[in-house]
């Protein structure tokens, strides 16, 4: 007999267990089950151990400059092993901290093992059957590792198995321009690494303007960051000292002793036994979902990285919000409420929200621009941050602002002065008079939206 629950939620991410907790305090039964690490990718291998790395790489940035700001400093090593478990601490704690949440929530049953549809409400975990009037699927996704030549003979990590390193690499080669890659490394070379970025493509970070795309690639370079894209046939051979990777046609080999591939991910969901409920997917893999992250099947609801929605932590949470807010509150959130934001971790940051500029620019529609340099900006150049720029763009029409990045020191906390205004749907003139503190970066938005000139 199949073990019977209210509801289903299948995977411990960032959308599963707190949806698992509006479900028990409305007095309901739920079995989560999670076949690998609870929290998910943000907590396990994404967000939380990576910008811990980042906080201690840029310690060693910050102390190899001390003599800028008139601080002796000595020698700086970087002992990789306590940055590790350093890492490993934050990240276990928050785990454990989610663990015992679920593990201590009335009502909730945490299963640990694989799920696999066995028909539309019936859910398999190893020898346990059980069943449920609604299933929510919280799967997450994973690293792809592309059919390169030569790829499958060599040694290689993907965003998981680099933390796992004790020791700063000789020569890390990372494969991949956009922004796990691009985290990686600078964070290895600011912890004392050789370190090549190689980019199939025209440019790093391609979903950005160039301009941020340009800017980016020289923070990294001034780094001492060897940059090569345009790699258009990579591929691989074995070499004493690790491996040769040659990126296209007629180029030098280049020669490392580790290897990152950062070139996408992708969801969940080939192991779940989805057409046993019939639950569809698009060509790529994830899950089909509607506006209020309902699937096909009535009953079946998937949340975070497998529905192809958004593939951060907090468009993950935002998915339970809009799901519990429909389902408990009668509260009609929809997912196209929401405007695209989000981060690239690099130092300086890059904060992003709503349209690039080039986008805009293909929509036809009348439209202002603002950019204003960091090196305008006194709180960055008090603190000795100016690399970078920020940018927005707005509606000529509507005075709607359309979309902003700010790429600069604080920049991933900026962006939400933009960011709240474009969700209340309030024109620019709200915050362009605004009076803000000084001495911030955030006083420069304001200044900047009163400079605008049309966008040609």
């Amino acid at each position: 007999m199949p073990e019977k629950f209210d509801a289903i939620i299948v995977g411990a991410g960032q959308a599963g267990p707190p949806l698992a907790g509006r479900l028990t305090e409305a007095g309901q039964t739920v079995a989560v089950i999670e076949r690998k690490l609870v929290g998910g990718t943000c907590v396990n291998t994404g967000c939380i151990p990576t910008k811990t790395l980042v906080a201690s790489a840029h310690a060693a940035h910050l102390s190899r400059r001390g003599a800028e700001y008139g601080v002796g400093t000595g020698e700086i090593t970087v002992d990789m092993a306590k940055v590790k478990a350093r890492k490993d601490k934050i990240m276990l704690d928050d785990r454990s901290g989610v663990e015992s949440w679920l593990e201590g929530m009335k009502g909730c049953t945490l299963i640990r093992g694989h799920a696999r549809f066995e028909g539309p409400h019936t859910i398999r975990v190893d020898g346990r059957v059980l069943e449920a009037d609604r299933i929510f699927l919280n799967v997450g996704g994973r690293a792809v590792a592309p059919d390169m030549p030569g790829l499958a003979e060599i040694d290689y990590m993907t965003n998981v198995g680099i933390l796992e390193l004790d020791t700063v690499p000789a020569h890390l080669v990372v494969i991949g321009g956009s922004y796990i890659a691009l985290e990686f490394a600078q964070m290895y070379r600011r912890f004392g690494a050789r370190v090549t970025v190689i980019e199939k493509g025209p440019r790093l970070t391609s979903r950005e303007d160039e301009d941020v795309s340009a800017t980016v690639q020289e923070i990294l370079q001034a780094e001492g960051i060897d940059v090569v894209v345009n790699a258009s046939a990579i591929r691989f051979a074995k070499h004493d000292s690790g491996f040769q990777v040659t990126p296209a046609d007629g180029a030098e080999p280049i020669t490392g002793t580790h290897l990152l591939v950062a070139v996408g991910r992708q969801p969940n969901t080939d192991h779940l036994g989805l057409e046993q409920a019939g639950v569809e997917t698009d060509a790529r893999g994830y899950i089909v979902v509607d506006d209020q992250l309902r699937t096909n099947v009535d009953h079946i609801w998937a949340m975070g990285d497998c529905n192809g929605r958004g593939a951060f932590t907090h468009t993950s949470y935002n998915d339970f919000e809009i799901v519990a807010a429909n389902l408990l509150d009668d509260d009609p959130r929809r997912v196209s409420d929401r405007v695209t934001t989000y981060a690239l971790y690099i130092d300086p940051p890059l904060g992003r929200a709503g349209m690039t500029v080039d986008e805009v620019r293909k929509s036809g529609r009348k439209a202002l621009v603002g950019k204003r340099p960091m090196t305008r900006v006194g709180r960055a150049v008090e603190k000795g941050e100016t690399q970078g720029f920020m940018k927005v763009v707005v509606d000529a029409e509507t005075e709607e602002i359309l979309g902003a990045a700010i790429l600069g020191v604080g920049g991933d906390e900026v962006i939400h002065a933009i960011l709240d205004i474009m969700t209340a749907k309030k024109p620019y003139t709200a915050i362009a008079r605004t009076m803000h503190i000084h001495p911030t970066v955030s006083e420069l938005v304001p200044t900047m939206l009163q400079e605008m000139t049309p966008l040609e």
